[in-house]
């Protein structure tokens, strides 16, 4: 028996299979070398070794400029297949995990300020907040400030820029005093509200501002706010009343602006059953502790309860994009028509199906949040059929249906 043979028999490998892999790979390689780019390629690099001074002996052939591609081209898919793909998925992991340490770190800071707000209430009374901005194209960004703002005291007094001291500062608002002023009493979240606020506030103002109305602490947010050069809160924070806290990610007037520019829809939400009752119905006071899409909803929904028997439950529906004092106008006259308001809103899909072009503007959850934050409301409808049937209305224990 040849050793051939015996080297087939003990390992297992082909030794013709393995002379033929060799003999290809030596004919590619010759391939290579012979070419035109190859030589070409080893003559340019040669000429600048030859004039560093390189011995002619020690210049590169075109055998080994083509090993050397082919080593290179060899280790880069080796190094894909066995590291690379690791590596992608150690960055989506670490990013899951940064995703979960954040929401963990705003919860902490929620419950923070709450702890800090009972302390102070244990100690004896009331902790008088102040705020105050522009407030214009009202988002659910001002009314998470607004919330974050109340949590840290008992009684919330905002304060509405007015139109002459914006235009001066910033430009002319797009709404002017009293349709701000409306969107701001209207929100749950807030005690009062005070028209014809400056800008930019003085020593003298501030003074005033925390005399009359007794305020422990002037809030705002953590971005920097400065006209002219000079800090808009100097007076408040040098006289040791100003606190701030964290900017609402993912919405600002200047993006919701530029999704009327883009015309896309990028920012629609894709509604899926997950969130839905068996009978097709979602009252958010009985789910929000199960939504997994957004933390925002269940901070805005706390403190929700269901109807109890006897009361008049009014049910209304609709897109509420873009939510102004107009709507907040029409929920108030529907709240004084019964005792209890759900507010329907439909989803997505359907108000694009029935408006056309990339509205609507604002997403579900976005237009869940800005219900949510009126005073007038008492549940939402997430994602609300157009046609109400008998069986909804048996289900919510609706009396009446109001449109406007």
């Amino acid at each position: 028996m040849d050793d051939s043979t015996l080297f087939a028999r003990y390992t297992g490998i082909n030794t013709s299979l393995i002379a033929h892999i060799v003999i290809s790979s030596d004919n590619i390689l010759e391939s290579c070398s012979g070419s035109r780019i190859a030589s070409l390629a080893v003559s340019m690099i040669n000429s600048y070794l030859t004039v560093y001074g390189v011995p002619d002996k020690s210049l590169l052939t075109n055998d080994e400029f083509v090993l050397a591609g082919i080593t290179i081209v060899i280790t880069l898919i080796l190094y894909y297949f066995l590291m690379g793909k690791g590596h992608v998925k150690k960055r989506r992991r670490l990013a899951a995990d940064l995703k979960i340490a954040q929401e963990k770190v705003h919860f902490l800071e929620d419950r923070l300020m709450l702890f800090q707000v009972n302390d102070e209430e244990k100690k004896g009374g009331d902790i008088r907040i102040f705020m105050d901005g522009a407030f214009d194209m009202m988002h659910y960004g001002h009314m998470n400030a607004f919330r974050l703002a109340r949590s840290l005291g008992t009684h919330l007094i905002v304060g509405v820029n007015s139109d002459k001291s914006i235009t001066q500062c910033k430009g002319p608002p797009l709404m002017n005093d009293d349709e701000r002023l409306s969107m701001v009493k209207g929100c749950r979240f807030v005690d009062e509200a005070l028209p014809e606020c400056p800008y930019v506030m003085n020593a003298e103002y501030l003074d005033y501002i925390i005399k009359e109305h007794k305020i422990d602490y002037v809030i705002h947010g953590d971005d920097p706010c400065i006209v002219d050069g000079k800090d808009v809160y100097e007076a408040a924070k040098n006289a040791g009343k100003y606190q701030s806290i964290p900017r609402t990610e993912g919405v600002s007037t200047t993006d919701i602006v530029g999704r009327m520019l883009l015309m896309n829809k990028d920012h629609h939400y894709n509604s899926s059953s997950a969130n839905k009752s068996l009978d097709g119905n979602t009252l958010l006071c009985e789910q929000s502790k199960f939504l997994t899409t957004s933390r925002m909803l269940r901070l805005f929904s706390a403190g929700m309860k269901s109807p109890k028997s006897g009361m008049k439950v009014i049910y209304i529906d609709g897109a509420w994009d873009m939510f102004h004092c107009g709507h907040i106008a029409i929920l108030e006259a529907a709240k004084k028509r019964g005792d209890y308001l759900i507010v329907g809103i439909h989803g997505d899909a359907v108000v694009n199906r029935e408006r056309g072009y990339n509205l609507p503007l604002m997403n579900l959850h976005e237009r869940v949040l800005s219900v949510l934050g009126c005073k007038f409301v008492d549940d939402v409808l997430i994602d609300a059929p157009q046609l109400i049937t008998p069986q909804m209305v048996q289900s919510l224990n609706i009396n009446e249906i109001v449109h406007g």
